[in-house]
């Protein structure tokens, strides 16, 4: 079981990523990375990161922040605040760290980490993967994971109930 301070020090600033995933440290590890909101942690996305997770031997999220989400999402989003969502991600055991980014994409990210894997949820088409390319050019791969229908933050919000 993973106590709190445990969970608070998986949320890292890129500097720090930059210092532990080193070459001498990626000739051993095979780094995972996938990016998104995680507004409201839900089915889908435990599935999404388990199986992500499964494909390397370290798994980096890139959490949009506050002002990210807002501009990607629109008025009222997100729900919960980036300390909030970094926590609940903190929290799975397959998440090994959390980096909040400011920017729109995680393009910084992936180009200063240089994961092997980049991975997206399945209602991403593998060409439309920010970064995918980038990946590639160093000889990781971009891919998929499919979604389990119905588990999605905006159709929970939408939800209305009788």
């Amino acid at each position: 079981m993973l106590t709190y301070e445990q969970i608070i020090k998986k949320n890292i600033p890129l500097e720090e990523a930059v210092r532990r995933f080193s070459r001498p440290f990626r000739k051993e590890k095979r780094l995972v990375f996938t990016n998104g909101c995680f507004d409201l942690l839900h089915r889908g996305h435990i599935y999404y990161l388990s199986r992500a997770r499964e494909l390397g031997d370290l798994l980096v999220v890139g959490l949009n922040s506050d002002s990210s989400v807002t501009k990607l999402k629109g008025h009222g989003r997100p729900v919960n605040n980036q300390v909030s969502r970094a926590e609940v991600l903190g929290a799975l055991a397959f998440v090994d760290y959390i980096i909040v980014f400011e920017e729109e994409t995680p393009m910084e990210l992936i180009t200063t980490l240089q994961p092997d894997l980049l991975v997206k949820g399945g209602d991403y088409e593998v060409g439309e993967i920010v970064g995918h390319l980038e990946v590639a050019s160093w000889g990781g791969r971009a891919l998929t994971i499919p979604i389990l229908e119905g588990y999605s933050t905006s159709s929970i919000i939408n939800r209305k109930e009788p």
